[in-house]
């Protein structure tokens, strides 16, 4: 009987983590790229959410200046956005972002708390681009479609 039970537990844990880790990955795919509700701009590929991002370009295509608003490290929204959309994580966006300061070709964005600060920022500026939870999105922002 007592193996049994034990078998009963290792089978309970192991169902357990699987579903823990289906959760995750499926977490991953719930950050999205937002910018204000009065922004002009409705869609962006990949790559130039990326470039925004990374400080490789400055303005969206239709040539407004494009304001990206950041999570703090260890911010989970963060770590998923970059995971997500640049394929790179949390420690490869930090190297990345101190060698272009130590050259001098760029700062990074500027960072904030949490979701709910990025859509404050947004609201208060149309040229903001940020990212959020999907479940943060309502009308003061709108979710941007990926070319």
């Amino acid at each position: 009987m007592k193996n049994n039970l034990s078998l009963l537990n290792r089978l309970a844990l192991a169902a357990a983590g699987l579903v823990l880790s289906l959760n995750c990955s499926a977490s991953l795919a719930d950050v999205v790229a937002v910018v204000s509700a009065k922004s002009a701009v409705t869609s962006l590929s990949n790559e130039q959410i990326v470039n925004i991002f990374m400080g490789k370009t400055t303005l969206f295509p239709n040539g407004d200046r494009a304001l990206p608003i950041d999570q703090t490290e260890g911010a989970a929204s963060r770590n998923e956005f970059y995971l997500l959309f640049a394929g790179k994580s949390a420690a490869q966006i930090k190297a990345s972002w101190a060698k272009l300061i130590f050259t001098g070709r760029g700062r990074p964005p500027k960072a904030v708390l949490n979701d709910s600060e990025v859509k404050r920022l947004l609201v208060e500026n149309p040229n903001a681009i940020g990212y959020i939870q999907r479940n943060m999105v309502d009308d003061s922002v709108k979710a941007l479609t990926r070319d």
